[in-house]
């Protein structure tokens, strides 16, 4: 959603980069250009002259910090502001002490209100609730419907009457305490556009269930709008936060950056796409970072985590770190690593990636081409690519629709990577290096030597002067997607 405020950003600061000292007509000339970034991105225009002001309080007359340069101190003082911008702090979920803990859901229809009602609901059950989900939109065709079979997909039971909503609402609480249901989450009807008859439902639903949170589902695609529906919601409801759909498209991402600012309420959740598990809570300083291309780490050791399980990636890390890493085991990897979502995804969470590898059109299908030729190998040629020779080569295509020229180049990247983390075993952990044996045979405890004699020092980038790396610097080091030894698949 943010690339193209991300670029404008990065342009802004490689600039500065090359400057000693930050002047007054420095510092003029960057905000002029990230106040025209922010409104091109649709950015409410109060929002963002209060952006600007307090940008330009922190810089103007301010002493660097020895440890930045002078981009660095803009990045810095930009990102501060972006993250308060968009909210501060994650939202922190309490429950009520007398279960169960009652969720309303407003939104207008075709923001996406049922289905992330679902997403909540699986969430709820991710942290060890109980929830129970109510359909109370009983005006649009067939929602009752839709809601019941989320909640078949994910283990969560409907509670819904075809009476009066306000009735099944007040009745939900009351089938929660019976079954032992210790969150409630009330889906309520929309409308096209906000009018009296919507509000006075909404707020009749309200009052009958006098709900611990109150939510509001917003189109992050409407921009602008969904800052006006947000404010008209509040001034009835009184709202809690805010739920953003749809951050994974293409609008310009106006919508994140002014609500908390103009409506006075947070974004709680965020959805970033179209499966139930695409949805968490919403961290401002996470968008701020990948915003600004400093990357997502801490989503993605979270996305790691939640398909890898500890022992089993330390097996996997021990294995290939002795260079006894099959292609058994490849194949292992490349199935976690696409339960974790798109490739691309992925990337833009990494730390310093060049834009042109960010931006890259990354095919998730060579994943699928790349499984389809070790499926057709045996699992000696798994396990022992050697025995592999032309006429092997040309069965393999066969079996994987491919050609053996594709085969080649896989089987060429792999012992190109097999050899690399060969080299780089001296830097595994005590625990991986213990008991390996040296050139002569002898087993010991580890340590010594962690790289190979002869083999240049690592070294971290940007590093020197103690401060904080060149987060927009050209990356250096990557490999070529696609080129033997990168072990990525090629871009399209």
């Amino acid at each position: 959603m943010f690339e193209a405020l991300s670029d404008r950003f990065e342009g802004i600061f490689s600039r500065l980069r090359s400057k000693g000292v930050l002047t007054d007509d420095d510092v003029d000339e960057a905000l002029r250009e990230i106040r025209l970034a922010l409104l091109e991105a649709d950015v409410n225009f109060k929002v963002v002259k209060n952006f600007v002001a307090r940008v330009r309080e922190d810089l103007v007359g301010l002493e660097l910090s020895k440890a930045l340069s002078p981009g660095q101190q803009v990045i810095k003082a930009v990102h501060a502001e972006l993250v308060n911008t968009l909210g501060g702090e994650t939202i922190s979920i309490t429950f009520s002490h007398r279960p169960p803990t009652v969720v309303l859901m407003a939104g207008l229809q075709g923001s996406g209100k049922t289905t992330n009602s679902a997403k909540l609901a699986s969430w709820f059950r991710s942290k060890g609730r109980n929830p129970l989900l109510v359909g109370a939109d009983l005006q649009r065709p067939a929602a009752v419907e839709q809601l019941r079979t989320l909640g078949a997909q994910i283990g969560v039971p409907v509670f819904s009457e075809p009476t009066d909503p306000v009735d099944v609402a007040r009745r939900s609480v009351e089938e929660a305490r019976r079954t032992g249901r210790d969150v409630v989450i009330v889906d309520t009807a929309g409308r096209l556009a906000i009018d009296a008859e919507l509000m006075d439902q909404v707020r009749r639903i309200s009052g009958a269930v006098d709900p611990d949170y109150t939510f509001l589902v917003i189109d992050a695609m409407t921009g602008q709008d969904a800052v006006t529906t947000a404010e008209a919601f509040h001034e009835t409801l009184e709202l809690d936060g805010v739920i953003l759909t749809k951050l994974d498209g293409d609008a310009r991402g106006g919508a994140a950056l002014s609500v908390k600012e103009v409506v006075g309420r947070p974004i709680a959740f965020a959805s970033t796409g179209e499966k139930l598990a695409d949805f968490d809570l919403f961290h401002p300083d996470r968008l701020a970072g990948r915003i600004l291309g400093m990357g997502d780490v801490l989503t993605l050791i979270e996305k790691a985590e939640e398909v890898y399980e500890k022992d089993e990636a330390e097996a996997a890390a021990a294995k290939l770190l002795e260079g006894q890493f099959t292609l058994e085991d490849f194949l292992e990897q490349m199935q976690q690593i696409k339960k974790m979502g798109p490739l691309s995804g992925l990337i833009g969470m990494l730390p310093g990636v060049p834009k042109e590898v960010r931006d890259a059109e990354i095919d998730d299908r060579e994943l699928a081409r790349v499984e389809a030729i070790i499926h057709s190998m045996t699992p000696a040629e798994r396990r022992d690519p050697d025995l592999i020779d032309a006429s092997r080569r040309g069965r393999i295509a066969q079996g994987s629709g491919t050609n053996p020229h594709d085969v080649s180049t896989l089987l060429t990247q792999f012992k190109e990577m097999q050899k690399i983390m060969k080299r780089m075993g001296g830097l595994g952990s005590k625990k991986t290096r213990k008991g390996r044996k040296d050139r002569k045979g002898r087993k010991g405890p580890g340590g010594g030597r962690v790289t190979p004699k002869g083999a240049p020092k690592l070294k971290l980038p940007n590093l020197e002067t103690g401060g904080l790396p060149d987060l927009h610097a050209p990356g250096e080091g990557w490999p070529e997607l696609g080129s033997p030894g990168s072990g990525l698949p090629r871009l399209k």
